[in-house]
């Protein structure tokens, strides 16, 4: 049996630590060791982790996320590299999920991933993030273009469709609450880009091993057998501020790869409508049904189900895309330097 290193990236996470490796204790698969990296924090972390066992790698400093991953990396001892996070609780059957898609997979196979769901405490925006979960993997249809009108209907399409592809399939990318790779894969690579300190790390190194960074290892899989459930603060400002920090990863993408900038256009469409209606109150209230037909998803639900919280998903979706588009205008301004051409 081949030994999996579950790598967990953590700062200032000694309230989280402690259930998520509680839950790895109770996991099915036996044939794995934990490294725990602690990048910096100011709490006990490494205490926590420490006192459950995990092997604990310390930064000094903050250093982000990417350096943390690339520290869990270097002193992983197994062939396969599984990474979740300290607000994740995986569940019993997760790396034995993970262990039987490996063991299927074929040497052009990168890395496998599952379903990151989201949970916590029961809110407005709780119930939004499971209607439109923000760590689904991108879909493999992402690759056939990276032009704005092509990015765009797929963008339409996604807002419009009842919910996510659920089953066994390739994936665009995976996401860092819920992946693995072969060690050596990442090694080939190059690791996580250290300057992404938070939001698209994994993005990018996906990006690279689908071309061709790690050889004939290109190919990412997603598998419904391995699940993580990820634990959310219920507020809309915490949702918020992972937006912004999303949209920042993703400036840090746009500047280093040049493809395809992630921007949201509806904050603009309806902030344009209701400066354009702010002196008229009844088409002001109109304009503040606007997310109601851009983002039906949530209508649907509250008709299907009756329950009429689901009708907040439309503003809270608009407000999630705002401030991604709000991370990634200041990213990309405050950041332009660091990725500059020669």
């Amino acid at each position: 049996m081949a030994l999996i290193t579950v790598v967990i990236c953590s700062l200032d996470g000694e309230q989280r630590i402690g259930p998520c490796l509680d839950a790895l204790a109770a996991q099915e698969d036996t044939g794995f060791e934990v490294v725990v990296v602690d990048d910096g924090s100011s709490d006990g972390t490494a205490a926590v982790a420490a006192r459950r066992g995990a092997r604990v790698v310390r930064h000094r400093r903050r250093r982000g996320l990417a350096a943390a991953r690339n520290s869990g990396v270097a002193a992983a001892r197994g062939e396969i590299v599984a990474f979740t996070d300290d607000d994740c609780l995986p569940a019993r059957g997760w790396l034995a999920g993970l262990r039987r898609a490996w063991a299927d997979a074929g040497h052009d196979v990168a890395g496998i991933g599952g379903p990151a769901l989201p949970t916590g405490p029961d809110s407005a925006v709780i119930r939004y993030l499971e209607l439109n979960n923000p760590l689904g993997p991108p879909e493999v249809d992402l690759a056939r273009s990276t032009a704005a009108p092509y990015r765009f209907v797929r963008y339409l399409v996604r807002n419009a469709a009842r919910g996510a592809p659920s089953g066994a399939r390739p994936v665009y990318a995976l996401v860092g609450a819920n992946m693995s790779f072969r060690r050596r894969t990442i090694l080939a690579a190059g690791g996580f880009d250290d300057r992404f300190t938070f939001g698209a790390e994994e993005e990018e190194l996906c990006g690279r091993i689908r071309d061709g960074a790690a050889g004939v290892a290109t190919r990412l899989l997603f598998t419904p057998d391995a699940r993580v459930a990820h634990v959310f603060a219920p507020g809309l400002l915490d949702t918020l501020r992972r937006s912004r920090a999303y949209g920042r990863g993703s400036a840090r993408l746009y500047l280093k790869h040049r493809r395809s900038p992630t921007l949201f256009p509806f904050p603009l469409l309806v902030g344009g409508l209701a400066l354009a209606a702010a002196r008229r109150p009844r088409q002001l209230a109109l304009v503040a049904l606007v997310p109601l037909a851009l983002f039906s998803r949530g209508p649907r639900a509250a008709l299907r189900s009756r329950d009429w919280v689901h009708l907040a998903a439309p503003f809270i979706q608009l407000a999630q895309e705002a401030a991604s588009d709000v991370g990634f205008v200041r990213g990309y301004v405050q950041m332009r330097g660091e990725f500059a051409r020669p």
